[in-house]
């Protein structure tokens, strides 16, 4: 069971394809701590009852600025046993202090990077974030060797018509950073739709990408870098190019996956939550938790949701298959 809990739309960067843009004029939610300690004992007694393993993902905005995260990362870990991930810009990687706790505590960790050198730089307002991140990462790196513990270190990358054919180049300067792990997605027209259209891929450079991706996938794991993106997910990936729907008949919602965002609605997915979305404190109880596929279910039956029309749930199309 994976649980991706967007945790505050706050962030320190200014990524100009983001919703969640520092510069943006607009509300900014947090989640409430207590709501997230509440259901806390719920996943742990989920987790030892049916001996599914329960992953639980910040997200953002950046939640490691969040303040409350630390303790409810400690609290899920330590008293529940639950693992825990993140989604991280980076930028407070250059602290020591940071860096341990994720080795302490943290099961996975993904790190977003753009492109090489000064085009990541520019595309998050981040001036020397690049060369941050390399040192930074690095660090982490090695502490994790030495002490022989620590989360799987994972880059995701952002796909756009201007980097997709620097993402080979981008791979190969990451494994020497230490990542373990990179995935990567498309540009995405719903946050901000000003910036998609002259920078969204082109169907030419969809169809080398997929083309060309086994090659590189097999020079990289003689590297030991494992590179994501399954064949559904490269299929998803043309067909946004040519403005192509999948629908989904049948996603299975709510088996193996759950997404919650800051105002505490849990749903399918990202894209579902204003539709079938249920306040996270009505799960009281392991069994309003297992509930919620046949609530989901049926609220699909009733009314499908335009998105579900044309699918772009990252699960769905296998992103992190390989």
């Amino acid at each position: 069971m994976i649980i991706v809990w967007r945790v505050s739309e706050r962030c320190n960067l200014s990524c100009k394809f983001c919703g969640f843009d520092r510069e943006l004029q607009r509300p900014r939610a947090e989640a409430d701590p207590g709501s997230i300690l509440r259901l806390a004992p719920i996943l742990s007694e989920y987790q030892r009852g049916t001996g599914d393993a329960v992953l639980v993902s910040w997200l953002g905005g950046e939640p490691l600025l969040w303040k409350p995260l630390t303790a409810l990362t400690q609290r899920f870990v330590r008293d529940h046993r639950l693992r825990v991930s993140t989604t991280t810009n980076g930028t407070t990687l250059g602290s020591p202090g940071v860096r341990a706790h994720l080795l302490e505590y943290y099961s996975e960790l993904t790190i977003s990077v753009d492109g090489v050198g000064a085009f990541h730089d520019r595309s998050r307002g981040w001036a020397g974030g690049y060369g941050a991140l390399r040192r930074d990462v690095t660090a982490l790196a090695n502490e994790k060797r030495n002490g022989q513990a620590g989360p799987l270190l994972r880059a995701n990358v952002l796909l756009m018509r201007q980097t997709i054919s620097g993402f080979a180049q981008l791979c190969f300067e990451l494994s020497e950073w230490g990542f373990e792990e990179v995935t990567f997605n498309q540009l995405g027209g719903n946050d901000r739709p000003e910036f998609y259209p002259a920078h969204r891929l082109l169907p030419e450079q969809a169809d080398r990408f997929t083309e060309e991706l086994p090659g590189l996938r097999a020079a990289l794991a003689r590297r030991e870098l494992r590179l994501g993106g399954g064949e559904p997910y490269l299929r998803r990936i043309r067909a946004s190019s040519r403005d192509e729907r999948l629908p989904v008949d049948d996603c299975k919602p709510g088996q193996q996956f759950l997404f919650i965002n800051e105002t505490g609605l849990v749903a399918p997915c990202s894209f579902s939550a204003f539709g079938y979305g249920v306040s996270v404190d009505e799960i009281g109880s392991v069994e309003a938790l297992c509930g919620l596929p046949a609530w989901f279910a049926e609220g699909r039956q009733r009314r499908r949701l335009p998105a579900c029309e044309d699918c772009h749930s990252t699960r769905i199309f296998e992103k992190f298959a390989a």
